[in-house]
C-alpha cells in the first residue's frame, strides 16, 4: 500500500499553530529541506518522524496519512546471503519508485505502452520450460546454446524495461538487483548492481527478466518464480536432462566434475546446474543427484575464477561519473540517464534527488548530478 502525507491537512495545522518550515524543522530535529520535501509530496517521513509530525501538528495518523493501493510502487528484491529484508528496505525501494515517477514524462514514447506479460506465472516445471523455450526463441537462442549478456539486454529493451546499472558494492546491505514496477504508468525499472561476479550477474539479470514478465506476483511468490525462471532460462531441460543421464549413478567426484564443466560453459553457478538437473529429476520422478556438502566448497573456488562486472567494464578502477554514465548507456541501452538529465534541468532539483533515486552516497551523487545537470 502506498502511503502519502496529507499535505493539505499538515499545512493547515501549521498555519493554525503559527508554524513555518524553519520552526517545524527545529521542533522535529530535521532539516528545512526535509520539511519542504514532505510538504511538496516528494518523500514520506520515516515512522519516527511521522509520529512526531503528527504530535506537532495535532493530527491523528488517520488524518495525517493518505493510503492508495492502486498506485503503490511494486518492489521485488532479495538481500544478499543471509541478510534480512525488512520493512525499511521495502519503504526505501518504494521511495525510489516514487522518485522514478517524476522521470516518466521524459521517457521515449516507445516505453509508455504496456509490454506483454505472463497471464498466470507458475513454478511448475513443464510450464517454466514452455515459457523459457518461447523466450529463447524470441531472443534467437537455441535451447542448447549459452545465453549471453547482450541478448538479455536486448530482450529487456523489447519489453520496454528501463535498466539502471549501479555500483552498490558487495556489502550485505546491498541487493544484487531491485525491481520496481509503477502501476500508474505501467513502467518497469530494474536496478542492476554491477559489483557482482559475472556468472552471478547473468543469473540475476535473468531473475529480473522473470520479474518483468510476472508483474502480478509479489513477495516470496515473485522471488520464487523469478529464481525458477532464471535457472530454467539459463540451463533448460534440453541440457539438464542429458547431463542428468550422463552422471546419474557415477561417483560424486565425477558428477561434480561434469557439473562444474557445464557451469563454466553456461557461465552460471554450479549450484544452479545442480538445481536444474534435480528439477528435471523431480519432474520425471527420478532420484535426485546429491552433491552435498562438497558443492559448497567447489562453488566458492569456482567463484574465484570470475571478476565482477564492474571490474571488467571499468578495468578495476572506480569510474568517473562521465565514464560510468557513458558505459551505462552503451552496454545497457538505457534511457534512464537521459530522462534523469532532462528532469534535473527542467525542474531545478538538486543532487539530493540523484542521491535518493540511485541510493548513493553524497559524493557520488554530487558527481553524477554535476555531469547530468
Amino acid at each position: 500500500m502506498q502511503k502519502r502525507l496529507n499535505v493539505e491537512s499538515v499545512r493547515a495545522a501549521f498555519e493554525n499553530k503559527g508554524l513555518n518550515a524553519a520552526a517545524a524543522a527545529r521542533a522535529l530535529q530535521v532539516s528545512r529541506e526535509s520539511i519542504s520535501k514532505w510538504l511538496a509530496g516528494e518523500c514520506f517521513p520515516r515512522p519516527d518522524k511521522l509520529l512526531r509530525l503528527g504530535s506537532l501538528a495535532g493530527l491523528a495518523i488517520s488524518s495525517l496519512v493518505i493510503s492508495d493501493d492502486s498506485a503503490t510502487p511494486r518492489v521485488a528484491f532479495r538481500k544478499k546471503g543471509n541478510a534480512k529484508t525488512t520493512s525499511a528496505h521495502i519503504q526505501n525501494a518504494q521511495e525510489m519508485g516514487r522518485m522514478l515517477r517524476s522521470l516518466v514524462p521524459y521517457l521515449p514514447a516507445r516505453t509508455l505502452t504496456a509490454p506483454p506479460v505472463l497471464k498466470d506465472p507458475s513454478t511448475d516445471y513443464a510450464y517454466l520450460q514452455t515459457v523459457v523455450a518461447g523466450v529463447r526463441s524470441s531472443m534467437g537462442v537455441a535451447q542448447t546454446d549459452t545465453i549471453v549478456f547482450e541478448q538479455l539486454v536486448k530482450r529487456f529493451s523489447e519489453l520496454q524495461v528501463i535498466l539502471i546499472p549501479v555500483l552498490w558494492g558487495k556489502r550485505n546491505r546491498h541487493e544484487n538487483a531491485t525491481h520496481i514496477h509503477l502501476p500508474d504508468s505501467a513502467t518497469t525499472w530494474v536496478y542492476l548492481n554491477l559489483d557482482v561476479e559475472a556468472h552471478d550477474f547473468l543469473f540475476w539479470i535473468s531473475h529480473e527478466l522473470g520479474h518483468s514478465l510476472s508483474p502480478s506476483l509479489e513477495g516470496n511468490d515473485a522471488e520464487d518464480f523469478a529464481d525458477a525462471f532464471a535457472g530454467a532460462l539459463l540451463f533448460p531441460h534440453e541440457v539438464a536432462q542429458p547431463l542428468y543421464e550422463e552422471i546419474v549413478g557415477k561417483p560424486q567426484r565425477d558428477q561434480m566434475t561434469a557439473v562444474v564443466q557445464r557451469a563454466q560453459l553456461f557461465t552460471i553457478s554450479p549450484f544452479c546446474v545442480e538445481k536444474e538437473i534435480n528439477a528435471y529429476a523431480r519432474s520425471a520422478r527420478l532420484d535426485e543427484i546429491n552433491l552435498r556438502p562438497s558443492i559448497g566448497g567447489v562453488t566458492t573456488n569456482f567463484n574465484k575464477g570470475y571478476q565482477s562486472v564492474s571490474s571488467a567494464v571499468f578495468h578495476g578502477h572506480p569510474p568517473e561519473p562521465g565514464v560510468y554514465i557513458k558505459a551505462a548507456k552503451e552496454y545497457f541501452e538505457t534511457d534512464f540517464f537521459d530522462a534523469l538529465s532532462a528532469y534535473l534541468r527542467e525542474s531545478g532539483k538538486g543532487f539530493g534527488f540523484v542521491q535518493t533515486v540511485l541510493d548513493l552516497g553524497t559524493i557520488d551523487a554530487k558527481g553524477i548530478y554535476a555531469e547530468l545537470s
